[in-house]
């Protein structure tokens, strides 16, 4: 099992900026996709952005610029920097965790999410 917690949400003013944190434990596989995934009220979860266990990022539409996910992989660890918050970044942000098992079978992991909210 693996579990994932995630913390650093909070309430900001538009422009302002925070970073999110999230601790993953339990059995960790090297080879792994971690990333960040949000939603906001009445919309379908989104991609935000991941990252492999080598580096290698990818953002959602028009979020690259003012996001940075970055991951420290002695602990465990994945972050997402986010700057110039806009009201609409405003929701729910959830931890997620991936990997690859065998050719056919992968596992995908969540942690219970950590509210964000940007105020006009």
């Amino acid at each position: 099992q693996v579990q994932l917690v995630e913390s650093g949400g909070g309430l900001v003013q538009a422009g302002g900026s925070l970073r999110l944190s999230c601790g993953v434990s339990g059995s960790i596989l090297s080879d792994n996709l971690m990333g960040w995934y949000r939603q906001a009220p009445g919309k379908r979860r989104e991609l935000v952005a991941r990252i492999s266990s080598g580096g290698n990022t990818y953002y959602g539409d028009s979020l690259e610029g003012r996001f940075t996910i970055s991951r420290d992989n002695a602990k465990n660890t994945v972050y997402l920097e986010m700057n110039r918050l806009k009201p609409e970044d405003t929701a729910i942000y959830y931890c997620n965790y991936w990997v690859r098992v065998s050719a056919s079978q992968a596992y995908e992991y969540w942690g219970q999410g950590t509210q964000v909210t940007v105020s006009s």
